[in-house]
């Protein structure tokens, strides 16, 4: 699959940042930032709340229809979304290595399991992955995990 470089001013850019994601989301990038960072703020776990900011920052720019699906309902697909945003955040001198790893891995667990079931070449890549990182690492993924879900509001459809 070719890499999608959407700018700025590009229609699923602005529509994916402000309006609309997909079946899981409720709300644009933009609003679901916001409410993933006020959960983790509500729970005060604040080593979270960078992360909690810059974990989607990467989607607009990869937003894309996918399928039959996506054209049919005006969704996006997001895929590597979570590399992407890392990519732009990875030589920020202020952000310490743990939240570009929290941002870099965020969506592992949800990936190793869809692509079990769908691309299993893609399912080895990402558990060797996850069988490389830390236990306690392993349980702040997790636990960030619960904050993206509680950000995502009701399921569109």
């Amino acid at each position: 699959m070719n890499r999608v470089n959407n700018s700025f001013f590009s229609r699923p850019f602005l529509d994916s940042l402000f309006f609309v994601q997909n079946k899981w989301h409720q709300h644009g990038v933009l609003l679901h930032t916001i409410l993933v960072t006020y959960h983790i703020l509500k729970s005060m776990e604040f080593r979270f709340f960078a992360a909690g900011l810059l974990h989607d920052i990467g989607k607009p720019f990869c937003a894309f229809k996918k399928d039959e699906e996506d054209i049919e309902f005006h969704e996006y697909s997001f895929t590597d979304h979570e590399e992407r945003s890392y990519e732009i955040i990875k030589n920020w001198f202020f952000i310490s290595e743990y939240t570009k790893n929290i941002v870099r891995y965020h969506y592992l667990i949800r990936d190793i399991i869809k692509s079990k079931e769908e691309d299993y070449a893609r399912y080895e890549r990402k558990k060797k992955i996850w069988d490389s990182l830390s236990e306690d690492f392993k349980k702040d993924l997790e636990k960030f995990i619960i904050y993206d879900d509680l950000g995502k509001g009701k399921k569109r459809r």
